[in-house]
């Protein structure tokens, strides 16, 4: 539980009761890759954490899934708008590699948020992570072009995007497989 503590070191309100009610609620699991966490139409009832692996964001087409989004390593998640609207939902949320994930049931939150004053400060700070991840994403498809989008994606996570599929990357940065291998093919030149 040493990756929770050190994810809410900076939330003052977080007493040692708290985190251990916090931390009995959780559920680790490990999932194999591939594995579809939720589907479309489902409804979102958990907050998950990721403690190895990664997590796409995917809207299923005919011709070819769209990538909309990552989570990674040390991140919260959740397919947020469904979670907090209690709607089904419009994508997937699947596993890219192996994933060892801890996750919440919305009642387990809420009986935190209830029991505890400070509860709700977990929630907070796992609503703001989810916002600034959407918010980043937004800036960068409106003030980037697909290559600074590659450059700094490959800047922030180099071991991820060296072993993730590159028509999932290409996906993200919103260009097709063949246009990503030109980009790579002048950032090295």
């Amino acid at each position: 539980m040493e990756i929770f503590k050190e994810y809410f070191k900076d939330v003052k309100e977080f007493d040692t009761t708290l985190f251990e009610a916090f931390t009995q609620k959780l559920k680790r699991v490990v999932y194999p890759k591939k594995t579809t966490l939720l589907e479309v139409g489902e409804i979102e009832n958990h907050i998950w954490f990721i403690e190895s692996g990664d997590i796409r964001f995917v809207i299923p087409t005919f011709e070819e899934d769209l990538t909309f989004g990552f989570a990674f390593e040390n991140e919260f998640f959740s397919a947020y708008d469904s979670y907090i609207t209690k709607t089904p939902c419009g994508y997937q949320l699947r596993t890219i590699s192996e994933t060892v994930i801890y996750k919440i049931h919305r009642d387990d939150l809420n009986e935190l948020y209830r029991t505890y004053p400070n509860g709700e400060y977990i929630g907070r700070k796992m609503a703001e992570a989810s916002f600034i991840r959407k918010k980043k994403r937004e800036m960068s498809l409106l003030l980037q072009s697909a290559e600074e989008r590659y450059l700094e994606l490959f800047s922030s996570k180099p071991a991820i995007i060296k072993t993730m599929p590159l028509k999932y990357v290409a996906s993200f940065i919103g260009v097709t497989p063949q246009a990503l291998s030109r980009i790579r093919a002048r950032i090295v030149a």
